[in-house]
């Protein structure tokens, strides 16, 4: 057990206050680089002569190498210390970002960025434990609403930074843009976070069994996700591959979980029901925010047509409604129940994405405005309950090893949750656009009066009427695949409003809490 020295919260509130906010822009900087560079990998991998498959491996390495680390980090900090680990992973996000800047070739970038991912990943479980250790009773609702704002806010902004960069700069600063912070915060947090001291003798009985099986397992389970939807799922022999060996390292890491004497990660915490049922409903809001997060941009670039600076400009309701929420936010939890807060939050995230079913080809930043908006206040209202639910449950000696789990389950939840949607994409196309071509036959009168006008518009143009007949074919037959392409993003929307069902259902099943009582000495 790592040894704390004295007591944390009886520091100065300033001090406190400044090293938790050292931290927590390091774990912005981590968790808003997934989405930031989401959003120009087109520009990227123009500047880099990649392919789409090799282009995918800039999110896919870094995601792979962020998600086998961020398990880890509670080990980590007892071994090196809170304040040592955050510091080498300030560093180690920096110098990577900057060589993520300077990559030469596709080859290079995709290196960079999974050190980049894997360097980076302890910043953000480190944040969940040091807000339960720094500030005790009530200050931990402003420390987790502050934290649940941030890891929401991530997402929803990080397109519209990126697209704003790439098109005023270039892709090259959407990595220089985290030198300077990234430079302040490894700078200052020895000087004020300080909160425990590192057991190096820890290394010796360390958990190596543990981490191999969970890095087998989670690796490939990350790669199965990302690569699946590209390459047909089980039609891939590297993907049946990577699947059983995820399968088989995945039961026997819960064998060793649940029968050895020290763990990498605490599988046992699952069993207070508070963090079981926090780490599910950790789970289904990863869905919900990283899947809102890769279809709204996808429909406005695939439908609309829409340029990453444009899209960015769509999405930015979402940041302006969850600074909203934050602040109504924080004066309810005075009077309210945090647990029906959550309630409350769930219920409008969950109607926000059932807002998106009526999409229609035409849908522009207006039309959008409503379920952005709920879903945006939604979040800010569900993701900091969430937190306080889940970790105040927990006794201080099971902090760390628990928020790395919880952690994974926010990442896990948007992994698989894109993967799913990314499949369904392709399925449900296929299906829309098979029925719609199916309709559309030559004796209908609607057919007709709509090829006699695209016939028209391209004999003007083209000047011929075989070549104007075959464009306005072309044209009916692009008009049949954008229905079809709207549609199927109408159903992914539906599937994803309808994990939030049950998300309250299970909201249901745990117990009270409020974060002015004091965690519980043991489990």
């Amino acid at each position: 057990m790592t040894t704390h020295i004295g007591d944390p919260a009886s520091q100065p509130l300033k001090q406190r206050v400044f090293a938790f906010a050292l931290m927590c822009l390091g774990f912005f900087m981590a968790t808003l680089d997934i989405q930031i560079v989401a959003s120009s990998l087109r520009d990227i991998g123009g500047g880099l002569s990649a392919s789409q498959d090799e282009l995918s491996w800039v999110q896919t390495a870094y995601l792979i190498a962020e998600i086998l680390v961020i398990p880890m980090s509670g080990w980590l900090s007892k071994v090196f210390s809170t304040r040592w680990l955050f510091v080498a992973s300030a560093v180690g996000f920096t110098v990577t970002s900057m060589l993520c800047g300077i990559a030469w070739d596709i080859n290079s970038m995709i290196i960079f960025r999974g050190l980049q991912g894997a360097l980076g990943a302890a910043m953000i479980p480190t944040v969940f434990t040091t807000a339960f250790v720094l500030f005790p009773g009530k200050q931990r609702i402003v420390a987790s609403t502050t934290i649940g704002a941030l890891a929401s806010l991530a997402p929803a902004v990080g397109p519209v930074i990126g697209g704003w960069i790439t098109d005023q700069w270039s892709w090259h600063w959407l990595f220089y843009l985290n030198l300077i912070p990234g430079v302040f915060v490894a700078a200052m947090v020895p000087k004020y976070v300080n909160i425990d001291a590192p057991n190096l003798k820890l290394l010796r009985s360390g958990d190596y069994l543990g981490i191999v099986l969970m890095s087998g397992s989670l690796g490939c389970l990350e790669y199965v996700l990302e690569e699946g939807p590209r390459k047909n799922w089980f039609g891939d022999n590297l993907i049946i591959t990577c699947t059983w060996i995820s399968a088989i390292c995945g039961f026997l890491f819960l064998v060793h979980a649940f029968t050895a004497k020290e763990t990498i990660v605490d599988i046992r915490a699952l069993f207070v029901r508070n963090f079981g049922i926090g780490s599910l409903l950790s789970f289904i809001t990863g869905i919900g925010i990283f899947v809102s997060v890769f279809l709204t941009p996808l429909f406005l670039a695939q439908v609309r047509g829409f340029n990453s600076l444009q899209i960015g400009i769509a999405l930015l309701s979402v940041g302006g409604f969850q600074l909203v929420g934050l602040v109504v936010y924080a004066f309810a939890t005075r009077y309210i129940s945090l647990r029906i807060l959550m309630t409350f939050g769930l219920v409008l995230f969950g109607i926000g994405c059932y807002l998106y079913v009526p999409l229609t080809h035409d849908w522009g930043w207006q039309q959008l405005l409503l379920p952005q908006a709920l879903r945006g206040i939604g979040q800010q209202f569900c993701i900091a309950p969430i937190v306080t639910m889940a970790l105040g449950s927990l006794p201080p000696s099971r902090l760390k090893s628990a928020s790395g789990l919880f952690n994974l389950m926010r990442n896990l939840g948007g992994a698989i949750g894109i993967a799913v949607s990314a499949t369904m994409l392709n399925d449900r196309l296929n299906f829309h656009y098979l029925r719609l071509n199916e309709s559309v036959t030559a004796g209908q009168p609607e057919v007709v009066g709509a090829l006699s006008e695209q016939v028209q518009h391209w004999a003007m143009t083209a000047g011929n009427a075989v070549d104007a007949t075959q464009s306005g074919l072309a044209s009916l037959q692009h008009l049949i695949f954008r229905e079809a392409l709207t549609l199927t993003f109408s159903d992914t929307f539906y599937v994803l409003s309808l994990c939030f069902v049950v998300a309250v259902v299970s909201v249901f099943f745990s117990n009270p809490f409020s974060n002015s009582a004091p965690p519980p000495d043991a489990h």
